[in-house]
Parts: structure tokens; sequence; C-alpha cells
């Protein structure tokens, strides 16, 4: 984390960021704006589900709550709006907020977001498929209900490196949850993307030891606004690569190739410790 604020490594080593005062009014600000979107937005999904109507409250929603939060979203390329397992690379819990708003996708998420009061309830109106690590049954569980999502022509997103990074960096893909590729359903296509926040990844990017309450303090207190560009790449049928591993390695290599254009360089090693993602008593994650 060459050239990052110091304020930013110490987070990243899991000391408490201080806000100055304008930073604390910059995030009770943003906080207010959020509470809002919630409060405008989410009523008007119940009204649509209670009309049966498809609801694109949840959408709206997370779009509204990414730029509140700072980012300025840019896309690039065409997302697949049915039918499409998209595979990203991950920096930020802004991520999903900047991801879903572009192109209403459903995401697949730690259980442990399912059972959080706010954020919970949140996710679960966008239709979140939760991953709990427990035996294999449960593993198997996880495929059959992807699987069921994906009937309902869901887009539906996945973050297979396990973890969030810098933006700077790329870590091996896990494939446990796209096993639900073997066979693919019907139709299905795999719709790689990048997410690159520019000059301000190192800035976003939730690395390290730092907690989730310090990250959104941090985040919600930034006083400039930041790109993040959605690059939706070229889609392709996983009947071409069979098999998870093959998908794996395919949405990867073409992440990483456009992840090295953006950069203008080389990759760099990731520089935190990174624990593997283990699903007890299931096959290894490779």
């Amino acid at each position: 984390m060459h050239g990052v604020d110091p304020r930013r490594r110490a987070a990243a080593l899991g000391e408490k960021t201080e806000l100055t005062p304008a930073e604390t009014f910059r995030f009770w600000r943003r906080v207010g704006l959020l509470l809002l979107a919630v409060l405008t937005h989410v009523p008007m999904h119940y009204l649509w589900r209670l009309l049966r109507l498809p609801s694109p409250w949840p959408r709206w929603f997370l779009g509204r709550a990414a730029r509140i939060a700072g980012a300025r979203v840019e896309v690039v390329g065409t997302p697949l709006r049915r039918d499409v397992f998209y595979v990203s690379n991950h920096l930020s819990w802004i991520d999903i907020l900047a991801l879903g708003g572009a192109s209403g996708t459903a995401f697949v998420a730690k259980a442990e977001i399912g059972a959080s009061p706010v954020i919970g309830w949140l996710a679960g109106l966008n239709r979140t498929v939760y991953v709990k690590r427990e035996n294999r049954m449960g593993v198997a569980q996880q495929i059959n209900e992807l699987r069921d999502a994906l009937a309902e022509n869901w887009a539906i997103t996945v973050f297979p490196e396990g973890t969030t990074t810098d933006g700077k960096s790329l870590l091996p893909f896990k494939t446990p949850m796209l096993r639900v590729l073997e066979p693919p359903p019907p139709g299905v296509m795999v719709q790689p993307v990048l997410l690159d926040y520019g000059a301000a990844s190192e800035e976003i990017g939730w690395v390290g030891e730092e907690g989730g309450l310090n990250n959104a303090l941090r985040i919600l207190s930034r006083r400039p606004h930041f790109p993040l560009r959605i690059s939706f790449l070229e889609p392709f049928d996983p009947r071409d690569f069979p098999g998870r591993k093959a998908i794996a390695a395919e949405s990867r290599r073409r992440i990483e190739e456009a992840l090295v254009t953006a950069l203008g360089g080389p990759l760099r090693p990731f520089e935190f410790a990174v624990a593997p993602v283990n699903y007890a008593g299931a096959p290894p994650a490779d």
C-alpha cells in the first residue's frame, strides 16, 4: 500500500480510524441519506409486490445507495439481464450496491449477512442466496438453491476470490459455488465482470484486519467522490469450458487481462494474509 494515506494503512492493521469533525459530519449526513433512501424505496417495493408487479425498487435503492456512499459509476459493456452468472473481482461492500444497481443482479453471500438485523433484511429484498460453511449436504443444498434461482431467470453474481482485495491484485478463484454449472442449466451464460476504482482502489479496498464498522466509518466520511468503472466483459457459454475449474480459470483469465489493461502494468502480489475459504467436510475448494 505504498503512497496510501497512513490512516488507511493503520486501518488495515486493525487500528480504529479517528474522524475529524468534518469527517464526522459527512459520515452522519450520508447515513441520513441512506436511511431516507430506505424509507422511500422499501415501502414502494412492498407496494409493487402487493400488486404482484415486478419490483425495480431494490435495484434503484442499491444504485442510489452506491451514489450516496460516494461512488460515481460508469458502466462499460452490456450486461446480460437474464440467465446469466456474473463472476467478478471484489474490493468492497460498495461492489454489491453498485453492481446490483447497474444490473439488478442477486448475490451469493455469507450466511452471517442474512442473520444481521438490517443488512440481512435488505439483502433479502434483493433475493440474496446465502452460503453456509457446513457439511457436504449443506453445500449440495446451496447448489440446488442456486439452480432454482437461475431457473427463475435471475442474474446471480459470485465473488470467487472469497475475500476483498486492493484492486491491484487478483487472488485465485474458489470454485465450490460454480458446481451449479456442472452441468450448466439450459441457456445460462457466464459473464466476467471487472470492478475498477482507479486511483481510489487502495483507499476503498476492505483489506487486512480492518473491521466492518471501521470500514463503513472510513468510506462514508471520505470527502471526494470516487470513480467505479464496471466493465461487463464478453460473456461465454460454460458448455465450451466443461467443469467448474475450467469455467473459473477462463473467467479469471478474462478479468486479469482487463485489470492489467486498466492498471497499465502487471498485477502485484496481495500483501495481506488470506484465510482459505473452507467448507468443513466438503471437497477442497479448488
